[in-house]
């Protein structure tokens, strides 16, 4: 029998870095907080990253031979009731991510037919972009689940060519930016003024207190993802000593890599000219900063104005590409792989009879028809309520960074009782003082509870009370969904014994 291989330093460090990585954050964070966002960043990564990191790989040593992933770790720490409701919130996540995932994709389709966010033309039957991009969603979700409930999984393969484009998309952006700065002898389109334009936001509703510490949410979302790496302890060679030095380089060179592209995207783009309009959102950031690139880099190669233009219309289709394959691709895995492990790996008895059943293509068809039904609601609710595109990408974008945090509060909160357990056999183990442990993980709830709170607070604060709402329902609600599926069972079994 082949020995199986191991996974070295440098696999570990790729793997760290392929999986938590976002090219999309980078804009997201400059457009949000500009060179400020760096420095959220660097202690997101300090006090987010690493540490949680190095939890969830001792709780995936522990349990190495469960198959419900972080079911198994909450469950095994603080009892399956709390693990059930802390892994349906982690599971509203992805819906959230579906939700606004299917209302995006058309931007990238748009810029790489029309070469610029086409989106907010599109109008038919007298009703606006919002609401047009909303039915389209509506229609994506509903034709995505129809053929993953067939077993039609093959479109899911290309979600890996996705990567390779959106790899390239990385080095032109950095090989790109480099050459501006070059050809334009070091001056940054966006100037730096000392100390100040690394803490203070040029975007007006990130320069308040609350809406400056809100942006760790934005933070944490970006190093989301560590959690699936908890696994893969039992797979490496002396993991006690790989793991953490992999860690430690994986989140240095995430750190430098995230805090490098914002600060790269200032030598191309003058946040007031570029993005103080009412043109760009959440939902194109991406596409406008790099059309914008490209018509930079023609223009300090001294190209024709028209070819100038070509080319920042070519960068923005690139990128257009990139992320439509990327998007599609993720989608057809996503439809059904973690609403499939979480049933398959929690306790049936927790869920109705028909949410656990699988069809001919073993695939729970009417959970996932049930959880395509929830996407469409609330798409439809956010479209129809009103909303500009710009606030509606905001909401998208709030939603679904709250939604991804919410469940680290489980997994965080679990870990001392996790650590209590004395049946254990921990083959893997940084946090061995009891005192340590528990500062560790005060300081990380706050980091990420602080976030939550203030990104929940800060509309409210400022009276926008439709925000507000679409930024918690999330885990609220899917939250309330979990309880009401126990108290379902717990009915049930009254009634078995009575």
């Amino acid at each position: 029998m082949a020995k199986k291989k191991k996974i070295t330093l440098v696999n570990l460090i790729l793997m760290i870095f392929t999986t938590i990585y976002g090219f999309a954050n980078t804009t997201v964070a400059f457009d949000q907080m500009g060179y400020a966002s760096i420095v959220w960043y660097i202690l997101a990564a300090l006090l987010f990253l690493l540490p949680s990191s190095l939890m969830f790989a001792e709780y995936g040593s522990a349990f190495k031979d469960a198959h419900g992933g972080i079911y198994s770790w909450m469950a095994g720490a603080i009892g399956e009731r709390w693990a059930f409701i802390g892994t349906f919130i982690w599971l509203s996540s992805w819906i959230i991510w579906m939700m606004s995932t299917a209302s995006k994709i058309w931007i990238p389709l748009a810029t790489l037919i029309s070469g610029h966010d086409s989106t907010p033309s599109w109008h038919i039957l007298g009703l606006g972009s919002t609401q047009v991009i909303g039915i389209l969603g509506i229609l994506w979700i509903l034709a995505v689940t129809w053929f993953a409930v067939h077993g039609i999984d093959a479109i899911a393969k290309i979600s890996s060519i996705g990567g390779i484009f959106v790899s390239l998309l990385t080095v032109i952006f950095v090989l790109a930016s480099f050459t501006v700065l070059i050809a334009n002898g070091g001056q940054l389109a966006e100037p730096i003024h000392g100390l100040s334009s690394f803490v203070n936001s040029p975007n007006s509703e990130f320069q308040s207190p609350m809406a400056f510490i809100s942006f760790v949410v934005y933070a944490v979302f970006a190093y989301a993802g560590a959690e699936s790496l908890g696994g893969v302890t039992d797979s490496m060679d002396k993991p006690e000593r790989t793991f953490p030095r992999g860690l430690i380089i994986a989140t240095v060179v995430i750190t430098i890599a995230y805090s490098l592209s914002i600060f790269l995207w200032g030598i191309s783009t003058n946040w007031q000219h570029v993005l103080g309009g009412n043109q760009v959102n959440l939902g194109n950031i991406t596409y406008v900063l790099m059309n914008n690139l490209g018509v930079v880099l023609g223009q300090s190669l001294h190209l024709s104005a028209g070819t100038a233009t070509m080319l920042g219309t070519l960068f923005a289709r690139f990128a257009g590409l990139s992320m439509f394959i990327a998007y599609m691709g993720s989608f057809f895995v996503l439809i059904y792989s973690p609403l499939k492990s979480f049933i398959m790996g929690s306790n049936p008895d927790f869920w109705p009879k028909k949410m656990t059943q699988l069809n001919d293509h073993d695939m729970p068809a009417f959970a996932m028809w049930t959880q395509a039904a929830i996407v469409a609601v609330m798409i439809f609710l956010v479209a129809f309520g009103g909303n500009t595109a710009a606030k509606f990408y905001t909401i998208l974008t709030n939603m679904g960074n709250i939604s991804t945090s919410f469940p680290y509060l489980f997994l965080i909160v679990a870990f001392p009782f996790f650590k209590r357990r004395t049946d254990l056999e921990r083959p893997f183990e940084v946090y061995t003082n009891r005192v340590w442990t528990n500062v560790v993980v005060a300081l990380v709830l706050i980091v990420i509870g602080g976030g939550i709170i203030f990104t929940a607070a800060y509309p409210i604060m400022t009276h926008d009370y439709s925000t507000a709402f679409w930024t918690i329902i999330g885990p609220v609600f899917f939250g309330a969904v979990a309880w009401a599926f126990l108290a379902y069972q717990t009915r049930g079994q009254r009634h078995q014994q009575n």
